[in-house]
């Protein structure tokens, strides 16, 4: 975080392409616009920008008081699924002489250009707005030359001509994208799947990203990108099947019918709720099952040849998801800590409606167990792969 005196240094100085100040307390899409541009980072400084609340435009403290709560609600900014893709910030007061401020430090993203409920902005010098075609275009760019992420990266030796292109454009575009940025838009398919980190124009050939959300046969290039469901009538693999199913093709296709897969195997069962009184509950409650498979979509490695496994056996459901915990997270502070392997797929599966906030699929499982009267899931951590149980009510 920055240290008091350079914080000084740049209240002094005035606004600029790496500090905004505000005296508003409660302008939330202010503070939004502000984090996406400065994690886009445009005149590429390369180095974090800052968001300091309760400051007059002459760079001397309003009278703020900030409280934790406040500063909570400034990480929230994060979390809160309308930036994509996920911004990393840090967020602090500091007292200065004349009172108090609180500030957000932006990291530049190693995934431009990010957006704030689909409108890319940016910052040079002090003026922010929304960036124009070509200002995305420089963005692209400077993505395609640092992207790191698996989902991110060139799927090489595939084409345009290997996705859906109805599917992108008159399903996931009006979702993703602010209606008035499409209005505007005149540039060919590339560049706008381009923009949205599914096409690589440097390599002239889709993301697995774009593969997987896109695709006319993800399995083509990306293997293990399918589910594999069993429906089973004891407790061991060796038990008679009921069902086997393979969920594959583009994601959102996969993903709805893994929603009505789920519907189909619920059941309703009477479960005591006090002495004389009964209540409805379920075998396994419908939140939980989607939020953990979600999760497993959102977190697997496409990098393994594995899919994930979802297996209903007659005493618990299990999904395995290939490749182990990544980044930050690990056995001890999971599900709190959450680091995301394929932030491109998290963008796009958060656009479709399949996750609501980040972060929080884990912990609404528990919860939705905890109100069903069901057991906690346990969960298996291995180098290649995360073990989901969860127990039937009994």
């Amino acid at each position: 975080m920055i240290q008091e005196d350079e914080l000084r240094r740049l209240l002094a100085e005035g606004e600029s392409d790496r500090i905004e100040r505000t005296a508003s307390t409660r302008d939330t899409d202010k503070f939004s616009e502000a984090v996406t541009a400065f994690a886009n980072d445009l005149p590429d400084h390369r180095l974090p920008g800052y968001l300091v609340i309760g400051v007059n435009d002459d760079g001397t403290p309003s009278g703020l008081t900030v409280t934790d709560q406040f500063l909570q609600s400034l990480g929230g900014l994060r979390s809160d699924g309308n930036i994509q893709p996920l911004p990393t910030l840090n967020v602090g007061k500091f007292i200065l002489p004349d009172g108090e401020v609180a500030v957000v430090e932006v990291m530049p993203s190693d995934l431009p250009p990010v957006r704030y409920k689909g409108r890319t902005f940016i910052r040079v010098g002090p003026r922010k707005g929304v960036a124009t075609q070509q200002e995305e275009r420089i963005l692209t760019e400077k993505r395609i030359a640092q992207a790191r992420t698996f989902d991110a990266l060139p799927c090489v030796g595939s084409s345009l001509g290997d996705l859906a292109e109805d599917l992108f454009l008159n399903t996931y575009l009006s979702q993703a994208v602010a209606p008035e940025v499409i209005a505007e838009n005149n540039r060919d398919l590339a560049s706008q799947l381009g923009s949205l980190r599914f096409f690589d124009v440097s390599r002239q050939c889709p993301t697995h990203a774009g593969i997987l959300l896109f695709g006319k046969n993800p399995l083509q290039w990306l293997p293990g990108a399918y589910i594999q469901f069993l429906r089973l009538d004891g407790e061991a693999l060796t038990s008679d099947v009921r069902q086997e199913k393979c969920l594959s093709g583009d994601l959102l296709t996969v993903l709805r019918e893994l929603e009505s897969l789920i519907d189909l195997h619920l059941e309703a069962r009477p479960a005591p709720q006090s002495t004389l009184r009964e209540r409805q509950a379920a075998n396994y409650p419908r939140v939980a099952l989607r939020e953990l498979l979600m999760n497993a979509v959102l977190h697997r490695s496409y990098e393994s040849n594995t899919p994930i496994r979802f297996y209903w056996f007659s005493d618990r459901v299990e999904i395995q998801s290939p490749g182990g915990l990544y980044g930050e997270a690990s056995p001890e502070n999971f599900p709190n800590q959450n680091s995301y392997r394929n932030p491109v797929l998290a963008e796009a599966m958060k656009a479709l409606g399949f996750v609501n906030k980040f972060g929080r699929g884990v912990l609404r499982a528990q919860e939705a167990l905890r109100m069903n009267g069901s057991e906690p899931a346990k969960f298996v951590f291995d180098a290649h792969y995360v073990l989901a149980q969860i127990r039937a009510l009994r």
